[in-house]
């Protein structure tokens, strides 16, 4: 498997594309309950394969990539990415799990999503995990699917490249209560050190068409949020810093430029930027930007933000 330093690209994979499409690449037809308890009692299907898909549950959508790295992560024994790769090729098969592929004018996507079936919440269930999967999740559009993969990398990175790191939570709940609703961020790591722990939130924007309209809206529910936070609100005991996932560079600045247009403003947090390109350096203490305003000229500029915590 590729470094995440030695991957040689500048578009991210999770950028919307224009007139970009989802398509199945799953199996069709029918396979019965009886067939894959079968493969269970035979040893085709084992404890690997069931917490393949556990994960999977966990995080909704993932790449093979991201499931290989978060597995070794939890100390799951998983020889390579090929073997993995031929595992979730047996559970698409028997209709466990189901893929996903991009397309649009550029191409085909280089890489395939993976996401639960209906026969994967029966066999979850049958051990007592929580798996509140629905056939309607599956018809997600692009934007949203990408959303959770750039988070799902986020996570993986503050994993992987913070020591400091202490533990993940995939769909963090925010409540905003004045106006009584809970939004859903793409993902928070939290870290420890010298005694103190912080908690990083990510909210993943993309370009999808009138991106600008759904990130007020999101804007809102996090102001009220941060703006009339106590300890404990939503389980926090500090308020978590709010770090918006990007596509590239050229979007941090259009996504600033909505918080300024909007006049949003976030007490209680810091404005953190990051992309999703940023996440494969080899050390994150260097991957946030801020952006701070020139005295004399009155505009605004992108600047690094260099935090020891993330070292």
């Amino acid at each position: 498997m590729v470094d995440d330093a030695n991957i040689k690209t500048t578009i991210s994979p999770f950028a919307i594309r224009e007139g970009e499409i989802k398509t199945f690449d799953g199996k069709d037809g029918y396979v019965s309950i009886n067939q894959i308890i079968n493969k269970i009692n035979l040893g085709h299907i084992n404890d690997i394969h069931f917490k393949i898909f556990d994960l999977i549950n966990e995080f909704e959508f993932m790449t093979s990539r991201q499931i290989y790295l978060m597995l070794l992560h939890k100390g799951i024994e998983i020889k390579s990415q090929d073997k993995l790769n031929n595992k979730l090729e047996q559970l698409v098969k028997t209709k466990i799990l189901t893929r996903y592929y991009f397309s649009s004018e550029e191409g085909k996507g280089i890489y395939r999503v993976y996401c639960m079936e209906k026969m994967g919440k029966y066999l979850l269930n049958s051990k007592e995990i929580d798996c509140k999967w629905q056939p309607t999740d599956n018809i997600k559009p692009v934007d949203m699917i990408k959303k959770r993969l750039a988070g799902n990398q986020a996570i993986l990175a503050y994993i992987r490249k913070t020591k400091n790191f202490k533990d993940y939570v995939v769909k963090p709940k925010i409540l905003a209560k004045t106006e009584g609703k809970t939004l859903k961020a793409h993902g928070e790591v939290s870290l420890t050190k010298d005694g103190k722990k912080i908690s990083f939130v990510f909210e993943c924007v993309r370009r999808e068409e009138n991106w600008e309209i759904g990130f007020k809206d999101r804007m809102r529910l996090y102001s009220d949020f941060y703006n009339n936070f106590v300890v404990y609100d939503s389980g926090y005991p500090i308020p978590p810093q709010l770090v918006f996932v990007c596509e590239d560079e050229k979007h941090t600045v259009e996504v600033f430029k909505q918080i300024v247009k909007n006049n949003i403003n976030l007490e209680n947090t810091k404005l953190y930027f990051t992309t999703d390109l940023r996440q494969n350096a080899d050390n994150l203490s260097n991957s946030l930007i801020t952006f701070k305003k020139d005295e004399e000229t009155g505009k605004y500029k992108a600047a690094a933000v260099s935090l020891k915590m993330l070292n």
